[in-house]
């Protein structure tokens, strides 16, 4: 790769040599169809080749196919500066006393152009200089427990964050935000929110959808709404905390064991399913929708981490077979969770292998891939006949919350029956008595 044109291939090398375009220069560039203005960037370096890219005035990049026909036109230099500098985080005995975890999400960053990846700016010095606002909120402290992308959470590293969240709980700390990639943020909060018994402070997780450097990013509100409930509600339980609406007014706060991540890119993309959320934040003012929460208190926090990972989780579809239960009853696994179709379906053909698995004594839990509404298992032929085959149903648990709750179940204890019980007690909120109405389609702006 060239030192000089870094990302970029030996034919667009060329053609910016020739004109005398360098990184970081203002090139205006002409097409068939269109003129663009913008900074030459360093590339990806697994980009596509044959491109040219360039930072618009409006803060966006964008590729532009090298052609014959292509006009390329220096017309100044402004060099990228992508490294956010360090300031001193003050200090202000009035304000709560914050702890930032880092697990890898991007809540604030810049961007390396070798690799392609955001880098976080963690530091509270860093997120000082980007979000300045934070030093009017609280008295922030951070640490990066560890550096992942979120499709790469595992169950260790909800135990590890467990640990040191009821450390700095009996701590005496005022609130705890946890920065986290937005992809596995439910399951995270799930399993932290099971984890975490006699929680006595507001636990808040937060992330963006799209990071620092672009200037669409929800990152500094997400921070900044997140720290605010962390700081400052009457909080202490696991919660959700980001935007909440197209407009991007205000964050929403979500039970760590009720949300979902519904959208892949928009950034008011979770949702409360089944209920409403637990409340809203707006220019710095917190206005609690739900009166049933756990509230800060004095108790001692203590992290209950054991956690059974041989557990597996199964969507029905038409056309599913037998092999795919039975792949999980030869691997050993204690547990499966089925996402069944509707009430809490799957096709008949299957019993086989879902009798060989509750014979073989792996716990089988029902829930509805529909994500609203509960399974009823006594309603149709198919749903009794798989309650006496067995299988647990799971009342209005999303089936990601599901998996984690029943990992962790199987941590606990192995007796069936006990086993059982606990899936059918209401541990951290995960399931409801009943669905609201609203639930379905709640508008948080008229909430």
């Amino acid at each position: 790769m060239s030192e000089e044109y870094p990302g970029y291939s030996k034919d667009a090398i060329e053609v910016l040599k020739k004109v005398g375009a360098e990184i970081w220069s203002i090139v205006e560039i002409k097409t068939q169809s269109a003129t663009y203005k913008g900074i030459l960037l360093p590339r990806y370096q697994l980009s596509e080749p044959g491109f040219i890219e360039i930072k618009l005035e409006s803060g966006y990049n964008i590729g532009i196919k090298l052609t014959k026909d292509i006009d390329i036109k220096v017309v100044g230099k402004r060099e990228g500066k992508y490294q956010i500098p360090e300031k001193s985080f003050p200090t202000n005995k009035k304000l709560p006393n914050i702890k930032l975890f880092g697990t890898g999400g991007t809540v604030a960053s810049r961007l390396d152009y070798t690799t392609g990846a955001v880098i976080p700016a963690f530091t509270p010095g860093e997120l000082f200089s980007a979000v300045p606002e934070l030093a009017d909120i609280c008295n922030l402290d951070t640490e990066i427990v560890f550096e992942i992308l979120s499709e790469n959470m595992r169950p260790s590293y909800w135990q590890q964050l467990a640990t040191k969240i009821e450390k700095e709980a009996n701590s005496g700390i005022d609130g705890i935000v946890i920065g986290h990639g937005t992809d596995t943020m439910g399951f995270t909060s799930a399993a932290l929110s099971f984890m975490l018994k006699d929680l006595s402070v507001p636990v808040v997780i937060v992330g963006s959808q799209r990071s620092s450097d672009r200037p669409s990013s929800d990152s500094a509100l997400n921070l900044i709404n997140a720290t605010t409930v962390a700081a400052n509600s009457d909080l202490a339980e696991v919660v959700v905390c980001m935007l909440g609406s197209s407009s991007h007014k205000y964050g929403l706060i979500h039970r760590g064991t009720l949300v979902r991540k519904m959208h892949s890119s928009v950034r008011h993309t979770f949702r409360t399913i089944g209920d409403i959320p637990l409340g809203k934040v707006e220019n710095g003012k917190i206005k609690m929708l739900k009166r049933e929460y756990r509230k800060r208190n004095k108790s001692k926090t203590k992290a209950i981490t054991d956690f059974e990972e041989k557990v597996g989780l199964v969507y029905s579809y038409p056309g599913i077979t037998n092999d795919i239960i039975d792949f999980y009853v030869d691997e050993k696994y204690k547990g499966i969770v089925i996402a069944g179709t509707g009430l809490g379906h799957t096709p008949t053909y299957i019993y086989d292998s879902i009798k060989r698995a509750t014979d073989e004594g792996i716990v089988l839990l029902m829930v509805t891939q529909c994500l609203n509404g509960f399974v009823g298992m006594n309603v149709y032929s198919t749903g009794r006949e798989l309650l006496e085959l067995g299988v647990i149903a799971g009342k209005n648990m999303l089936p990601e919350v599901a998996y984690v709750k029943l990992g962790w179940v199987l941590g606990q204890t192995q007796n069936p029956e006990e086993v059982k019980n606990l899936l059918l007690t209401n541990v951290a909120g995960e399931f409801l008595e009943r669905e609201i109405p609203i639930a379905f389609n709640y508008n948080a702006e008229e909430l």
